[in-house]
């Protein structure tokens, strides 16, 4: 299930502060993207919820 698009305007990157962008796997929301391009961590979401902890991130290859 995607995000609230006013939900996603008020998130931010834990590490660098920058916007996130949803991206979906199947039509599901999978993980939100730092679009900063130094840091570019993404960080998954577990049941709808976004778990924006820095240690629970992935660097994108």
């Amino acid at each position: 299930m995607p995000l609230e698009a006013g939900l996603l305007e008020i998130l931010a990157c834990p590490a660098c502060h920058a916007p996130l962008r949803e991206t979906d796997a199947d039509g599901d929301a999978a993980e939100l993207v730092c679009q900063s391009p130094d840091c570019g961590l993404a960080y998954p979401i577990r049941d709808g919820i976004p778990v924006l902890l820095v240690d629970e991130a992935r660097r994108p290859a």
